[in-house]
């Protein structure tokens, strides 16, 4: 996909503002917070005013501390009507929460994001690839554009972005370009280690109580090729962990070999919020996609509310094609 038209109608827009606005999805992720900062940082170091937030709840995961948040003000101090606004990781303005009205009143809406659920109804300038391995290579190829350094705090936020969005390179977008874009970061003053510390070697002693209580719950559908298992609301608050320190355990579940397929069912006040995994001969993201969520072909997610057995059945109905 040749994205040069819009990188290049997206770096004159943002080149051409005085002060950018940048957001992101709620409860940010690995790759959606750090394209943000990225950004940001690289705005900050070539003259121009940046601030980076996203909505309630507004708490920076704990694995992600580690990074440079200084350009983050909370949603109550972002830009009403922002000169330019930049979204990262969000296909459409109910994923901002209340930055969603910010967006709608932006002069410019640049839109940079990856995932094929993204339609291109939201935003002004859209770079948008499917293809890509994480917003943050496109982030990446933005800066590009712009002619914008990358500097060793720029590229720490890219690379967090990069890692996450690749399971730590062992998914299948990952590309030789992917790994060029990441030596190159590793060039600029990555760090790797600290990364992998924070990322996936540093949770508090709460995950490993929910994680006991998740895996002891564990049921394999082994005609349909299914791992499943889920987490209660009174799990949480037992542990004294919170819900944005709890985003590995997927990965617990998905090791399984049986697992084709894994799901977890995760409760909020919203509903189920489910996460799903594949080997790859089963597309998650379109079953996220059928009900209302969004992802890509082996990790997707949708939010549904209703009994855990008939959001379970919406799966196993799924699976049996």
């Amino acid at each position: 996909m040749d994205l040069t038209p819009n990188l290049r109608k997206a770096a004159d827009a943002i080149a051409g503002a005085k002060s950018l606005a940048i957001s992101c999805h709620v409860s940010p992720d690995g790759d959606a917070l750090g394209s943000a900062l990225a950004l940001a940082h690289a705005a900050r170091r070539a003259g121009r005013e940046a601030v980076v937030s996203f909505g309630e709840p507004f708490r920076v995961p704990g694995t992600l501390q580690f990074l440079d948040t200084t350009p983050l003000v909370p949603p109550s101090a972002f830009p009403s009507a922002p000169e330019c606004m930049v979204v990262f990781d969000a296909g459409s303005a109910d994923r901002l929460g209340e930055l969603a009205a910010s967006a709608a009143a932006a002069k410019v809406l640049v839109v940079v994001d990856h995932h094929r659920s993204t339609t291109g109804e939201f935003g002004d300038i859209l770079v948008v690839d499917p293809h890509a391995a994480a917003s943050g290579q496109l982030t990446v190829a933005l800066l590009d554009s712009l002619g914008w350094e990358i500097d060793a705090v720029t590229a720490q936020c890219l690379m967090t972005a990069i890692v996450t969005d690749t399971g730590r390179f062992q998914y299948s977008a990952t590309t030789g370009e992917v790994l060029r874009v990441a030596g190159r970061l590793v060039d600029a003053g990555v760090h790797p280690e600290v990364i992998g510390q924070a990322v996936y070697e540093s949770v508090p002693f709460g995950y490993l109580q929910v994680a006991s209580v998740m895996l002891g719950r564990a049921r394999l559908e082994a005609d349909l090729g299914l791992v499943w298992s889920w987490v209660e609301e009174a799990d949480v608050a037992a542990s004294n962990a919170a819900w944005a320190d709890l985003d590995g355990l997927i990965d617990d579940l998905r090791i399984a070999r049986e697992a084709g397929v894994a799901a977890l069912l995760k409760e909020t006040s919203q509903g189920w919020k489910v996460s799903l995994r594949s080997r790859g001969a089963v597309d998650v993201g379109a079953i996220a996609e059928a009900n209302r969520g969004g992802g890509h072909h082996n990790a997707a997610g949708f939010t549904m509310v209703g009994e855990l057995d008939a959001v379970l059945e919406v799966i196993r109905k799924a699976l049996r094609g």
